[in-house]
């Protein structure tokens, strides 16, 4: 089945308040949609710089600008859209088969990454007409 731009999802992710100072947890399979197997996080980001652009065959992320804010550029093959997240609450699920790239990095902003799949190359296109190509294989 080929995922959609609507298949992107944006949630709020649990936020415990307390005086101390706030709290947000993720549970695999319960608060996402798949098992997490892999956590990993970007930051120090240049201005102007660009990470990710590619897509997954497989694999399920969630993205969360932990700090800072980050732009997410999402396409389809068909459909695209731009996610700005900016609260460490809120996480963008993002599907397989699904373009995204992340910009805009504020200064320190963090980009934490919780992904359903180890890392393998082979899971992921890196060239955007390879990209294309494969979606109409899977039509």
């Amino acid at each position: 089945m080929r995922n959609r731009i609507e298949d992107c999802k944006c949630i709020d992710l649990v936020q415990e308040k307390d005086p101390r100072g706030s709290l947000t947890y993720i549970y695999g399979g319960r608060h996402i949609p798949f098992q997490i197997n892999r956590v990993f996080y970007i930051y120090d980001v240049p201005s102007g710089e660009d990470r990710g652009a590619h897509a997954h065959k497989e694999c399920w992320q969630l993205i969360v600008a932990a700090s800072g804010s980050i732009d997410v550029y999402l396409n389809d093959g068909v459909a695209e859209k731009t996610v700005t997240l900016n609260r460490p609450y809120m996480g963008l699920i993002v599907p397989p088969g699904i373009w995204a790239h992340t910009n805009n990095y504020t200064t320190g902003a963090v980009c934490l990454v919780l992904a359903s799949h180890d890392y393998a190359e082979s899971d992921y296109m890196r060239n955007f007409d390879d990209y294309l190509s494969y979606l109409e294989e899977i039509k």
